[in-house]
């Protein structure tokens, strides 16, 4: 199997643990927490250091993921990743074997693909990404690079999401619509018109 570091700890980080567990391709070298930390391991896995120490750790382990989660900003996750490609780290696609994704979709690097995951003809996910449980990605969909696609989210065909967007779990997108860039949708929303970007919908109470 190939040595991969995660890059992140905490619970989005135990979720991803378990889809490269059950893909089989990648062994988990360890896990780098932001910062200096007195957790020693997680699920099993050591926590090897934090992101001063990953310029070493690289030079040893070049493939890496990023593993933090993302809800009010992506800035962390982005900030890890562009760290990963300054030191020349290899930032693979993690697929569950639990998702069905088209022979005719694209998926771009350091993207994450959770259990029930499906994603359907001509659809493109950008970089750095986390689709997550059971969303359904349909024909023809854009959502760029640094977005989270949280549990449960339909997005309909020919739809656009818009860099560093967050769209909470059980939200419905509507076809053809744009989701503006750094938008938050909250969880449960109907969205069936254009998002301006940076909105912040929230969820109804």
């Amino acid at each position: 199997m190939i040595p991969i570091i995660l890059a992140g700890g905490g619970g989005h980080c135990r979720s991803c643990i378990d889809v490269i567990e059950a893909e089989g391709k990648y062994l988990i070298k360890g896990i780098v927490e932001p910062i200096k930390t007195n957790i020693l391991s997680m699920n099993g896995y050591d926590v090897i250091g934090c992101d001063d120490d990953l310029p070493e750790l690289i030079k040893d382990c070049p493939n890496a993921l990023v593993t933090i989660g993302q809800i009010k900003s992506p800035e962390t996750r982005i900030r890890i990743f562009k760290t990963l490609k300054t030191l020349n780290t290899f930032l693979p696609i993690v697929t569950s074997p639990f998702a069905y994704v088209s022979s005719h979709a694209k998926v771009d690097e350091g993207t994450i693909l959770m259990h029930g995951v499906i994603i359907n003809s001509e659809a493109r996910i950008g970089k750095n990404c986390i689709i997550n449980s059971q969303s359904l990605i349909e024909h023809d969909v854009v959502i760029e690079s640094h977005c989270h696609i949280s549990t449960g989210v339909k997005i309909n065909g020919s739809t656009i999401v818009r860099e560093g967007s967050f769209i909470g779990s059980g939200a419905i997108l509507r076809e053809g619509i744009t989701i503006g860039k750094g938008s938050v949708i909250g969880a449960g929303k109907v969205i069936l018109q254009d998002v301006p970007d940076g909105s912040i919908l929230r969820s109804a109470s």
